[in-house]
Parts: structure tokens; sequence; C-alpha cells
């Protein structure tokens, strides 16, 4: 009887090129599922108007403190709109500063709370660690038909408040030196807190 015989160190031989392409595989299937991710959407048509979820947290006018709505950039005026009801308008050329901030706040609430007492051997300090959620706060200084100063305050999704700053300097607001100069003296300060 004729019988084909491979050695066994030949057919080891083939397996790792097999693991390769697996892996090669598995690491393209995983950046082509990250792809989307990466997509940077830039608006087609400036004459349609810009909105954003937010919360109105004080100051704007025939708005309720911590109210949800839309802020929206329309025509020549910043609105936000309450779940359909109507809200506070200030047209752009009124504005006359735009600052962002950043906040962190805890999610969870009581039952986060537990589980973080229960956790043992200080583990409650790592849930801490992933239990905060980043906010935009976006604050405007804008005066009214009367030359009296107001100011608002919005809180929105991590990202959206570089947004509505940049669509209102597009459609005309302009940044005095001074919110200039505070960014600049925050960097330098940061600088000495490091050393």
């Amino acid at each position: 009887m004729d019988r084909f015989v491979v050695s066994r160190s030949h057919s080891e031989a083939c397996h790792p090129d097999r693991r390769h392409a697996l892996w090669l595989s598995t690491v393209l299937i995983c950046c082509s599922l990250t792809a989307p991710a990466q997509k940077i959407t830039q608006r087609g048509d400036t004459s349609a108007p810009f909105s954003a979820r937010a919360t109105h947290l004080l100051g704007f006018a025939n708005a309720t403190n911590n109210s949800t709505g839309t802020l929206s950039v329309q025509d020549d005026s910043l609105q936000f709109q309450q779940n359909g009801k109507p809200g506070g308008k200030v047209k752009i050329a009124f504005v006359r500063g735009v600052f962002l901030g950043e906040e962190s706040k805890q999610v969870g609430g009581l039952p986060m709370t537990l589980g973080k007492t229960a956790a043992p051997f200080g583990g409650g300090r790592v849930v801490s660690l992933f239990a905060h959620k980043k906010y935009d706060t976006l604050t405007l200084e804008y005066v009214d038909a009367d030359d009296g100063i107001h100011g608002a305050i919005f809180q929105l999704a991590k990202g959206q408040g570089e947004l509505v700053k940049n669509e209102l300097i597009a459609q005309g607001v302009t940044l005095s030196s001074r919110q200039d100069q505070s960014t600049k003296e925050s960097a330098t300060e940061a600088k000495h807190e490091n050393k």
C-alpha cells in the first residue's frame, strides 16, 4: 500500500501563515468598524439653520432655568426653544462675548453611590473615574435694545460648544481681545502649575 506521508514539521509550517492571515483580517475588520467614527462632518449648506441640544442653566430671556431645548442660529439671531414652546431670542449683532468652559458631572445617582461604597478594597475610586460625564458650558454676553448688559449660560454635549461658538463667529460675532488674553493667561498659569 502506498500512503502519502506528511511530516509533522511540514504541517505545522502552514499554520503560522494561517494565523497571520487571521490576525491581519481581524485587524482590518476592527479598523473598518472604527473608521466611520473618525468621519468629520462639515455642513455643506450654510443657509440651513444650525441647532444643537442644550440645557439652559440661567439668564436667557423667556426661558426657565435648567430647561432642555434646542439652541439654534437662524438668520441673524440666536434662539433657544424649549421643546416646542416659544423661547428666548437674541440678535447676533447684540452678542458681545462668547466664552467656553468644560464641566464634569457625576452620573448614576444613588445606585452608583451605593455601588461605589460596596466595592471592596477601594474599588469605588475606580468606579468614580468612569462615572463622570463631560459637558461644555457656553456663556454668552449680550446687550438688549436699551444697552443693558445680560448673560446666559448653556450646557451642551462635549464638543458642541465649540461648534456653536464657530457658528456665531461665522455669523459675525467678534471676540474681544480680553477673551483672547484670558485664554493665553490660563495657558500660562497651567504651565507654571506643572513646574
